[in-house]
């Protein structure tokens, strides 16, 4: 069978650009456009509208792209079904994870991946990590990279990795005299203290009951999507932030960070693997979060 449509029409649909799309396919923008139109007139509808400027799916392309993950993973289970042999699985497994992951967790992770099982091919997604655990559900990634939430959805299957406590941080030295270098002592000084906090996910959140706690109303001067975002807007002495410790640990502007002694702490990540239970069924997707059991 050849399902290399499939995976260039996957490509598209991800990346809803023929340039990129046809380099992360290894193949030119000509072919690209031929594949995707051969499989538009098979299947008698457009796929995608597209444009000088624009490539967006239709209707039919978002229900044709499900039948395509479902089409390769099936294709991927029944081949190394039949090969029997553990060590020779052969495919594609979907990771999607912060950059900070990337650094921190993932370099002796695929390391040992590729050593154990050469075959199998690691196709990485970075961004932001309040999205991981969505694209997981939504069937765009396999395994993907993130702290565990207050509650975990049914059906998806969580491994830690580790546990990475969630500072205070503020500027190493201060260039700003409404920008503290110490914690603030009482609740009237948070209040006026300028914070750079995350738009939403889980620090947000439990950063918006800590203050709840406090009875105060914070005085927020950004709010950021992405931990290292945060790092470098302390860094420049712009606000107090609050990021997990391993962000911190891997920036390269750590060195002009402080990290603050606040009481109450909050609560740590458990950062971890998720994946559906569901997916853990596919050979290639177990094999990759039974690693993680040596750490």
């Amino acid at each position: 069978m050849d399902i290399r449509n499939l995976k260039h029409f996957l490509a598209l649909a991800d990346n809803l650009h023929f340039g990129r799309a046809s380099a992360a396919c290894h193949i030119s923008l000509s072919a690209l456009s031929r594949n995707i139109r051969q499989l538009e007139d098979e299947l008698g509808v457009e796929l995608f509208n597209r444009d000088n400027r624009t490539v967006v799916l239709t209707g039919e392309g978002q229900k044709f792209q499900q039948y395509a993950r479902e089409a390769i993973s099936e294709w991927n289970l029944i081949r190394n079904a039949l090969t029997g042999a553990p060590d020779q699985l052969h495919g594609e497994v979907s990771l999607y994870c912060s950059v900070t992951a990337v650094y921190s967790l993932l370099f002796d992770l695929l390391n040992r991946v590729r050593h154990e099982y050469p075959g199998i091919e690691i196709k990485l997604h970075t961004g932001d990590p309040e999205q991981a655990v969505a694209r997981v559900i939504a069937g765009e990634e396999d395994i993907s990279i993130a702290a565990h939430p207050r509650s975990l959805p049914r059906g998806l299957a969580f491994k830690p990795v580790i546990v990475s406590p969630l500072v205070f941080i503020a500027p190493a030295e201060r260039s700003d005299l409404e920008v503290p270098i110490v914690a603030p002592a009482t609740p009237e000084q948070w209040a006026q203290t300028p914070m750079i906090l995350s738009e939403r996910g889980i620090a947000r959140n439990r950063i918006d009951a800590w203050f709840r706690k406090m009875e105060v109303s914070p005085r927020i001067y950004a709010q950021v999507a992405g931990n290292e975002a945060i790092v470098s807007m302390v860094s420049l002495g712009l606000g107090i932030g609050v990021v997990p410790q391993i962000v911190l640990d891997n920036s390269p502007v750590a060195d002009r960070i402080r990290i603050l002694d606040v009481q109450p702490a909050l609560e740590p990540y458990d950062v971890g693997l998720f994946a559906l239970k569901k997916n853990l069924k596919n050979p290639l997707v177990n094999a990759f979060w039974s690693l993680v059991e040596a750490d």
